[in-house]
């Protein structure tokens, strides 16, 4: 399908889909003004639900250039649309899904965290969806730009598949990029599941530290990034998630829930879950200068041996 045709079609889908939108609206409101206001009531759409929750696992996928999984929620013949404000003047550029697969294979990336502020959703007969997530982009902690995103959906199977995305970039001003601690904590946890161990190592100083159970200190980036490249090998299917984050003085703790099934090099194949907690001293930057990390080490080996039901 040559170029024009595919946006000929886009175009036809969005306006089709805001006059059915704004049919729907003319309607609910003639019958809403029959109806009391005590028995109003807002149902949940399953769809938007799913919609959401696979735009939230494109992002967080995407902020870790994980390609496999990014490639099983396109369409092979998706194309990425970006329009970037620069020097107050806007320039637009395009890739195809492929490429841009191709070029994160080659390129050298840093782990970012996108977040979403609000979701605009409008489904057509249960097959298609056109979607808006307005999001800002962070970077350890520290947003960077805001971009707005905008998705088409079309469902395949009872799953919904992306069949392109396009999206605003705007660089945020000065006075906006402060640090936030805990969407910090979010990209460090993001980072753990992303198997690049250099995103882990990234989230400390270039001299920083980080124990785990009182053993030898890991220092340097390097190190750090070989402690979390034994935690991804031994565990391909890694989740870190973060579960409470706390401030006391000049510390923070970081507490963390990993799962993972233990089919790296050697594994018994069996599941894993255990939970534990770093304590964290950051340096004027923002970054980890030093981190303590602490889990039932015991617990841990139990669950390699004999896999549990948790």
């Amino acid at each position: 399908m040559n170029r024009k045709l595919r946006y000929a079609i886009l175009s036809f889908m969005t306006i089709g889909a805001l006059v059915l939108s704004c049919k729907q609206e003319k309607d609910n409101s003639e019958v809403s003004e029959n109806v009391p206001a005590e028995t109003k009531v807002t149902e949940q759409n399953p769809d938007e639900e799913k919609i959401k929750t696979t735009i939230n696992e494109l992002l967080f996928n995407a902020g870790n250039y994980n390609v496999l999984v990014l490639d099983s929620m396109m369409s092979d013949k998706a194309m990425l649309g970006i329009s970037s404000l620069k020097g107050g003047t806007w320039s637009n550029s395009e890739i195809a899904i492929n490429d841009f697969f191709e070029s994160v294979e080659k390129g050298e990336r840093s782990p970012y965290c996108e977040i979403p502020n609000n979701y605009d959703i409008i489904i057509t007969e249960g097959q298609l969806a056109l979607a808006r997530a307005d999001c800002i982009l962070y970077r350890w902690g520290i947003p960077q730009t805001r971009e707005v995103n905008h998705f088409t959906f079309i469902k395949e199977n009872g799953n919904w598949k992306i069949l392109n995305i396009s999206w605003t970039k705007e660089e945020l001003s000065k006075e906006k990029k402060n640090y936030d601690l805990e969407i910090f904590a979010r990209g460090y946890a993001q980072a753990w599941c992303s198997q690049r161990p250099n995103f882990v190592s990234s989230f400390f100083a270039e001299d920083g530290e980080l124990t785990v159970n009182n053993g030898k200190p890991a220092k340097g980036t390097l190190a750090i990034s070989n402690v979390a490249k034994g935690f991804m090998d031994a565990f391909p299917d890694i989740i870190v998630s973060l579960d409470s984050l706390t401030t006391s003085s000049d510390k923070t703790q970081f507490y963390w829930t990993l799962t993972g099934t233990n089919n790296g090099l050697n594994g018994t194949g069996n599941k894993v879950k255990i939970s534990g907690f770093e304590e964290w001293t950051l340096n004027i930057d923002g970054l980890i200068q030093e981190s303590k990390g602490y889990f039932d080490e015991k617990d841990y080996k139990r669950q390699l041996e004999f896999e549990t039901n948790k």
